[in-house]
């Protein structure tokens, strides 16, 4: 130890008592009030910002817009967080729309009946009494210029399902704020699936949308892809004796007595995607099956509460397993997806359109099970109460005309899926046998429409074969 202590003396110098007792004098760091001032900036800025949009949300991955039903909550009632505050018109369903944030609704842009599109604003949040003066004029300020891009209100609605979107309160103090932080990016949901999709980072888009809001356009034309809408309005003014040519053309005197009705939400989604579809290559394939078996087991299961409809999804995911390529997906035109999941997509009719419930992993449920899960969709699905991914994550559709005695039809792909099965009604039918023998069967024809760019003829055939074997032989469907 004295060593050591030694050795410490020696190599260690000896403090100085007027260096330990004596303070330095402390200079001010250079950026100090600087870096004071902008983060006082910065948190007054994050104080002052209470009052937030409610913005019109994407409820499902082909909405664009969407309609208000009806406002919950009426201006001047204060909100929680996760309350219901308007319903909100979708291409599928009718869905609440809840506020993430606590407040006071001070004014509603989009009023009941009118329309808007995805991620505008259609509603003001306040926080305080001492906030809804402000958000009133925000509001006003905010639908005098949508007026031209939807109808008599301004554009607007409120994001449920994504993410919110919040835009940032006053547009002056912000630009006192950006250079002493990151700004905030503020995307519609549409927008930021897009620039997913295309590999476009959402950073580097510059926004064109209301409040610095970077818009689906927006992304496109950051990717290099020429926005469809825009396509029209440049012909127009480019060349602007050509386009009511066509117009002129095409309008026809309205008949005496005639009513025009303009489409409801589902009904414009459900033009669109025919619209789509005409994209597609596509073939059809008919093949008919001997049901004798089936109408027998559906005696038997009847009165257990299975459907003939569970029956056929059941058969239908049977055989999609062994011939995946015709559960596949082209969505590109230069690649195609194998699906994981056989999520059969269904066709029901419902009061003023048609939606398409899904049984996913049909091919994994017993058939009892499945035929209690179809019930509660169909219910569902009239009652307007399906979520998006009871009804756009199908991989297979299924169209059954049978029931209203139709014998064979031709069904349309819908977009994003490989193929779609329409079933015809099950009829006696005369048929001989390999002797010369007549015997009276009851036959079925189904007719498949399929995407010509993956599924080929041989594909169909095969799954239309094993499809046929499991409804002639159908004791596997009970397991």
């Amino acid at each position: 130890m004295a060593s050591l202590s030694q050795f410490l003396s020696r190599t260690t110098p000896p403090l100085s008592n007027s260096l330990i007792s004596t303070p330095l004098p402390l200079k001010p760091f250079p950026q100090a009030s600087s870096w004071k001032l902008a983060h006082s900036r910065r948190r007054i800025f994050t104080v002052q910002s209470k009052i937030r949009e409610i913005f019109m949300p994407a409820l499902s991955s082909t909405m664009t817009e969407g309609k208000i039903v009806s406002w919950i909550k009426s201006e001047g009632d204060v909100l929680s967080k996760g309350e219901s505050v308007v319903v909100v018109e979708s291409d599928k369903a009718d869905m609440d729309v809840e506020t993430f944030y606590d407040g006071i609704l001070a004014a509603i842009v989009v009023p009941e009946g009118e329309s808007a599109p995805v991620g505008a604003p259609i509603g003001i949040l306040a926080e305080t009494e001492d906030e809804i003066a402000e958000a009133k004029a925000k509001a006003s300020s905010a639908s005098t210029p949508k007026s031209e891009v939807v109808v008599t209100p301004s554009p607007p609605p409120a994001t449920s399902t994504p993410a919110p979107a919040i835009s940032q309160p006053d547009p002056i103090k912000s630009t006192e704020t950006i250079p002493s932080g990151p700004k905030k990016i503020v995307a519609t949901p549409y927008a930021k699936k897009l620039a997913k999709q295309h590999k476009v980072d959402i950073n580097s888009v510059v926004p064109t949308g209301p409040f610095g809001r970077i818009t689906a356009e927006d992304v496109e034309k950051a990717a290099g892809i020429a926005p469809s809408k825009n396509v029209a309005p440049a012909v127009a003014t480019s060349a602007p004796a050509a386009s009511p040519k066509p117009a002129a053309a095409t309008i026809l005197p309205p008949i005496p007595g005639s009513t025009v009705v303009p489409f409801t939400a589902m009904q414009g989604a459900v033009s669109k995607n025919m619209i789509e579809s005409l994209k597609v290559p596509t073939f059809r394939v008919g093949y008919p099956i001997t049901t004798n078996a089936l109408d027998a087991l559906y005696e038997k299961v009847k009165p257990k509460g299975v459907t003939m409809t569970a029956l056929l999804a059941k058969a239908t995911a049977m055989a999609l397993v062994q011939h995946p390529v015709v559960n596949a997906t082209c969505k590109d035109g230069r690649s195609f997806t194998y699906n994981s999941n056989i999520n059969i997509a269904v066709a029901v009719a419902i009061n003023g359109g048609l939606i398409t419930p899904v049984l996913q992993d049909a091919d994994k449920m017993d058939l009892y099970l499945l035929s209690q899960k179809w019930k509660e969709l169909v219910e569902k699905a009239r009652a307007k109460q399906l979520q998006p991914h009871e009804y756009n994550s199908g991989t297979f559709t299924l169209s059954n005309l049978g029931m209203f005695g139709v014998d064979r039809f031709d069904a349309i792909l819908p977009p994003g899926q490989g193929a779609i099965m329409a079933v015809g009604a099950s009829k006696p039918t005369v048929v001989a046998d390999a002797d010369g023998f007549f015997s009276v069967k009851s036959k079925m024809v189904v007719n498949v429409t399929a995407d010509h760019r993956i599924i080929y003829g041989a594909d169909l055939a095969g799954f239309l074969q094993t499809f046929s074997k499991i409804i002639e032989n159908p004791e596997s469907l009970t397991f």
